[in-house]
């Protein structure tokens, strides 16, 4: 069993995937850096000076002093942090598209594949009951 984690674990697509997953996590931090610190202060300024990321509907407000023994939190709705992953979202998925569009252009578009036996042979019949 041990034999065959090993082998398992250590195939190239495993560790391909591995590498994958980690970098893009380091990547999503770069985004959202990116989008919270670069794209939504120019955003907020142009919608005259609203910080998107404190915009919240307050259901319950906190009570008490912070700290102490019977504070509650205040509950509320975070509307704001949300544009922010929606934007962020719309910025990974162009940049995404982009960088297909570019591969596609560098390396040129995947060759089809050949057809199995069986798609042979049903292009076959489909021609000959064409005819």
């Amino acid at each position: 069993m041990w034999k065959e984690f090993k082998e398992f674990i250590f195939t190239g697509n495993v560790i391909d995937f591995a590498i994958a997953v980690i970098l893009a996590g380091a990547v999503g931090l770069v985004v959202t850096g990116f989008v919270n610190d670069i794209i939504m202060p120019i955003v907020g300024q142009a919608s005259g000076g609203v910080d998107f990321a404190n915009l919240k509907h307050v259901l319950t407000p906190a009570s008490g002093v912070e700290g102490s023994e019977g504070y509650v939190a205040e509950n509320a709705i975070r509307w704001g942090k949300w544009i922010n992953s929606i934007i962020n979202l719309l910025i990974v998925g162009f940049v995404l598209f982009m960088l297909g569009k570019a591969k596609i252009k560098f390396m040129g578009a995947a060759p089809d594949p050949d057809p199995t036996p069986d798609q042979s042979l049903l292009a076959e019949i489909r021609d000959a009951l064409a005819k």
